[in-house]
């Protein structure tokens, strides 16, 4: 498989780190950026080939990747439009981007169709990730096969049915990982005020995110029921348990997510608009 990247940063970084050797060798990997650094450390990483702008070597791929900033996406694609015409075959779009819709993309792109947005999350820079995909009317199965094999080179994927439902994915797993971070947060603060050292918090708080969301990954029963075993009633589990539903940390939780994915559908109303 021919991959480009138009955009090298950190999430483009990722994705070729997961492909390069494993999915397609680093010589069929063709990434366009402006910074001639970031494309230097590519090629020294991954043998990928490089450009500054884009040209033919980016439409002769099968899959062209869409990594930049979603505020730039329009501007960076423009040069796309007369080469996809010319390009005697239809790669796939693959758009990483947040917030851009398809609709607006392929408008962008001259009314092109073949179109798979994503939305990964942080963890896939270690491989972890996990990435909601939907497709857009123009895209074939081989392509469809094709984006799941690039998003699984760096965690999990969730294909969804209606473009819509990527704003949810944007609430609960785009945006989720800073969710872990600040509750890891709040409980090393908690360790310090009981008397603990920031670094002894930080390490048993980290080891216990780890280690229960692996419990959760690796058990086939309900995420409740694993909540249940560990809070015997009148124990300590049972009294953080009782105050976090007194003070509404469940449904702060909720209403946040939903706060992620209202923001998530307002970006897209406000990057597409003419």
């Amino acid at each position: 498989m021919k991959i480009a990247f138009i955009g090298g940063g950190n999430m483009a970084a990722a994705l070729i780190a997961g492909l390069a050797g494993k999915v397609t060798p680093g010589t069929n990997i063709h990434v366009v950026d402006p910074n001639p650094a970031q494309l230097e450390a590519l090629h020294a990483a991954h043998g990928v080939t490089t450009g500054a702008s884009i040209d033919a070597a980016v439409t002769a791929a099968e899959v062209i990747v869409l990594a930049v900033k979603p505020q730039a996406m329009r501007e960076a694609v423009a040069p796309l439009v007369p080469l996809l015409a010319q390009a005697g075959h239809k790669p796939l779009v693959l758009s990483i981007a947040a917030g851009i819709r398809s609709a607006d993309l392929a408008r962008w792109l001259g009314g092109y169709d073949a179109i798979v947005r994503c939305m990964p999350n942080t963890p896939a820079l270690i491989g972890m990730g996990i990435t909601g995909l939907v497709a857009a009317g123009g895209v074939n199965v081989a392509q469809r096969t094709a984006a799941d094999q690039v998003l699984r080179a760096v965690g999990g994927t969730v294909w969804l049915d209606d473009e819509a439902q990527i704003d949810a994915v944007t609430g609960v797993s785009g945006s989720g990982p800073a969710y872990v971070f600040y509750f890891i947060e709040a409980m090393q603060q908690a360790a310090v005020e009981l008397g603990l050292s920031a670094a002894q918090g930080l390490e048993l708080a980290k080891a216990t995110f780890t280690g229960a969301a692996q419990l959760a990954a690796q058990s086939s029963e309900p995420v409740a029921l694993l909540r249940e075993r560990v809070t015997s009633k009148g124990g300590t589990t049972y009294a953080a348990l009782t105050s976090m539903e007194a003070s509404g940390v469940k449904a702060a939780i909720i209403t946040a997510v939903k706060a992620a994915a209202a923001r998530g559908h307002a970006l897209g109303d406000e990057l597409g608009r003419d």
